[in-house]
């Protein structure tokens, strides 16, 4: 059930190429919007697609992974386990601002004299880049190019050409190149009507605390303290001048900010070229001194390899990204407008994904990736379940670095799981430093799925890839203290036939909070369960050392892994049998039917229009909760489940949710309503460019990006992969002609190409591997299609 519709970029502005989003003149009504699209990233810094100039802006953000301010959370009621301390992600101090001034008069694209513009991000060299001839009040034409791009390569270190060139006659030039930190922009995001949950904190006082400015030739440092977490920073800025102009320089810093001016005399038609390096350093434990020595290091190493370096290390790692992770459509010529419409937002999601993960190394993923302050920076559930399927299939090692993150975070979740009178681990629900953030425990906290969700994405893992050796090092330890929370958790309950039962948690879908017996929970808690129990007795005959280390860590005695089994054995599935459906929690059935013929599109999504005890009193689902277990678990259902599950569960849901249309396509497709299917597919590609959710000015929905790789590969490829083995049922939709995707399994990288009527696999690189095609067996040699 959709109840918007996209806000379609107008297409004589941003035409559609399959490569780029381009803008082809300056139009600031999706200023916003346009400031989160254009956002570049590596994972570890992102910087806002903002204007150089610094101005007009909605919210002008650069953004440090990990890098946050503590703050304590006030309950008017206080109870015990509650979370005491939020974490916020901070804007940092902004260097991309690059002022221009022509006989002293400023440039200002709302006011300027725009005679062409362009404006473009390039998905193949991972660069926003700008084109503008602008005619001065004095009726000069002025040339101004700029480049900008955040390395994959080097983790540290962003940069922008920018060229000006007066065209038709001499001109007094300044160029003033800032590093400026605003102590105001933390509370920076407009107010909203509402009490979104979904936006960042503000801060009645400033957070970052000046340490240091150091200026000296074209170089600025600054360096800055948290406040509460006392995490320090260091950023710094460097520059090099081209030009057979004659110019000066001048330079000043102070405690927030600090300029370069370069000054002199334009001729025509000779170009002043100025490239800009920008470093940013954080650190929870090291001094600002140390930090400020890396950051001249980072800027020395820039400097010497220049701007054209940096564009083919960024080419090249593009490249090679491109080579494994592409997805390619070919459209039914009646609607070719359309698929070329898709290609590009599918190419656009997967380049994001890209942006927030490539670099994190050691760092989880915000839900906004580097995009934007949306959910403050934290970490969720979505990481293993909507994004790290793409990386497993297209880049297992960005995937472990993920899991090796949340690995890190064990010690802290054994904590949380006390907090909360548990036994073992439990993963915060929101964090980034590893302890709980959530302060709301109904669509929060109970939340204890975020546990085997994290097993299953470890599963998946190990099962794509064959890493089994991380499985035995850290995933079993994981393994072992999850289990033990749900063995304590649950209970077996006399009043269900002595079956194993789970009380008083929420689910994925919000709007039903803390219940009995959730269907998605209680099926991934047996599979937690389970897959916990086959690792240690398969460690315990044939790892015997390594298995007895890790029991004498984890204190493990024998008789928990029988229980773990038992528990899995009994776990209670919800079902009614009158209407042959699975039941999203027990009483689901019980509760009143949303009464959606009388809600009009303006009050959805609903959570920001009616009581949270309202909405649960209701049927009505936010995220399609039951749904997306049919996905992740379709081997535990019939497909005369699958269907009649759909059909009644599909109806309930609002669409509120950025992570419910894409496992809709998915399910849709696997029961074929291929129709319904790619409608569905449609609204999850467009998310974000469509600006469905309405908030894309708040940041990117990285998990919903990630569903659009997954009703590609599968949804229309009907991938599934249960227990590791790969096997494809494809249901291509009649507006494509075409889809091919590559998948890496086990180090094999294998090509799918599907057109109507006909599958042809291609092992591109490894030695053999199997497959299934529907009911068919495929054996697949390195280099040899074979087409069905």
């Amino acid at each position: 059930m959709l109840h918007c519709e996209p806000i379609n970029l107008p297409e004589h502005i941003y035409p559609t190429h399959p490569w780029r989003l381009e803008e082809k003149q300056f139009y600031p009504r999706f200023l916003g919007q346009l400031e989160t699209l254009y956002a570049l990233s590596n994972g570890y810094l992102g910087i806002r697609g903002c204007f150089e100039e610094g101005a007009p802006s909605h919210h002008s953000g650069t953004f440090v992974n990990g890098f946050h301010e503590l703050w304590p959370i006030i309950y008017p009621e206080e109870a015990y386990g509650f979370a005491k301390t939020g974490q916020t992600m901070l804007n940092v101090p902004d260097s991309t601002i690059i002022k221009l001034y022509v006989d002293d008069e400023p440039f200002f694209l709302p006011t300027a004299k725009l005679l062409s513009y362009e404006r473009v991000l390039d998905m193949q060299a991972g660069t926003l880049s700008r084109k503008v001839l602008w005619e001065t009040p004095l009726g000069k034409q002025i040339a101004i190019e700029s480049c900008r791009l955040v390395s994959f390569k080097h983790r540290h270190l962003a940069a922008i050409f920018y060229e000006v060139t007066a065209v038709d006659g001499e001109a007094d030039i300044a160029i003033i190149s800032k590093i400026h930190y605003d102590p105001d922009a933390q509370s920076g995001q407009p107010s909203s009507p509402y009490n979104d949950p979904r936006r960042s904190r503000e801060f009645a006082s400033r957070v970052l605390l000046p340490q240091s400015c150091d200026v000296f030739g074209y170089r600025l440092v600054l360096a800055q303290q948290t406040r509460a977490s006392k995490m320090t920073l260091a950023c710094g800025v460097d520059h090099t001048l081209v030009s057979d102009c004659d110019f000066s320089s001048s330079r000043k810093c102070g405690d927030d900010s600090g300029e370069i001016v370069f000054s002199g005399e334009a001729r025509a038609g000779v170009p002043i070229q100025i490239t800009k390096y920008m470093t940013y350093h954080t650190s929870t434990h090291s001094p600002s001194e140390e930090l400020c020595a890396r950051a001249e290091r980072t800027l020395d190493r820039a400097v010497k390899l220049g701007f054209e370096n940096l564009q083919r290390g960024q080419r090249h790692y593009l490249d090679h990204f491109w080579a494994r992770s592409d997805v390619q459509l070919e459209g039914n010529p009646d609607v070719e407008n359309r698929t070329a419409a898709l290609q590009r937002a599918t190419r656009f999601s997967l380049f994001h994904i890209l942006q927030a993960v490539s670099r994190t190394d050691g760092l989880g993923l915000p839900a906004k990736g580097l995009t934007g302050q949306g959910y403050e920076g934290h970490y969720f559930w979505d990481t293993e379940i909507y994004v790290l399927p793409f990386l497993i299939y297209t880049n297992p090692e960005l995937a472990k670095n993920l899991l090796k993150f949340r690995y890190s975070l064990l010690d802290k979740a054994r904590q949380r799981a006390r907090m909360v009178s548990q036994k073992g681990a439990l993963f915060p629900w929101r964090t980034i430093n590893g302890e709980e953030a959530s302060a709301y425990y109904a669509a929060g906290t109970a939340q204890y799925h975020i546990n085997a969700d994290i097993v299953f994405g470890l599963r998946k893992y190990v099962e794509i890839t064959g890493d089994r050796k991380f499985l035995y090092e850290e995933g079993a330890e994981i393994l072992i203290e999850t289990a033990r929370l749900w063995c304590d958790i649950g209970f077996f309950s006399e009043r269900q036939a002595g079956k194993f039962c789970i009380h008083g948690v929420t689910g994925p879908d919000e709007y039903n909070t803390v219940v009995n017996d959730n269907l998605y929970t209680n099926l991934m808690a047996q599979e937690n369960l389970s897959y916990a129990v086959a690792t240690l007795e398969h460690m315990q005959r044939d790892l015997p050392e390594r298995f007895d280390d890790l029991a004498r860590d984890t204190k493990l005695d024998l008789c928990e892994i029988a229980a773990w089994q038992q528990a899995a054995e009994l776990m209670y599935i919800p079902f009614d049998e009158r209407l042959q459906i699975h039941l999203q929690h027990d009483g689901f059935l019980d509760e009143k039917v949303w009464d959606f013929e009388n809600t009009p599109p303006e009050k959805y999504p609903l959570l920001l229009h009616f009581h949270p005890l309202f909405i649960y009193r209701h049927q009505v689902i936010k995220q399609a909760d039951l749904v997306l277990a049919m996905f992740l678990l379709g081997d535990k259902f019939s497909a005369e489940q699958k269907r009649r599950n759909f059909e009644y569960y599909d109806a309930l849901t609002t669409g509120d949710s950025s992570l419910s249309v894409c496992i809709q396509s998915v399910v849709a497709s696997e029961i074929g309503d291929i129709d319904k299917a790619f409608t569905y597919a449609t609204y999850a590609i467009i998310m974000d460019l469509g600006n469905l959710s309405g908030n894309v000015k708040d940041g990117c929905h990285i998990a919903s990006m990630g569903g659009s790789w997954m009703v590609m590969v599968y949804g229309f490829g009907g991938l599934r992969d249960y227990g590791g083995e790969i096997s494809f049922d494809p249901k291509l939709p009649i507006e494509l002609n075409r889809l091919q995707f590559s998948v890496t399994v086990r180090g094999q990288l294998l090509t799918v190409d599907i057109q109507h009527g006909s599958v042809t696999y291609l092992l591109k690189e490894g030695a053999d591997l199997a497959i299934r095609h529907r009911d068919k067996d495929i054996s697949l040699s390195v280099g040899v299609p074979v087409t069905v």
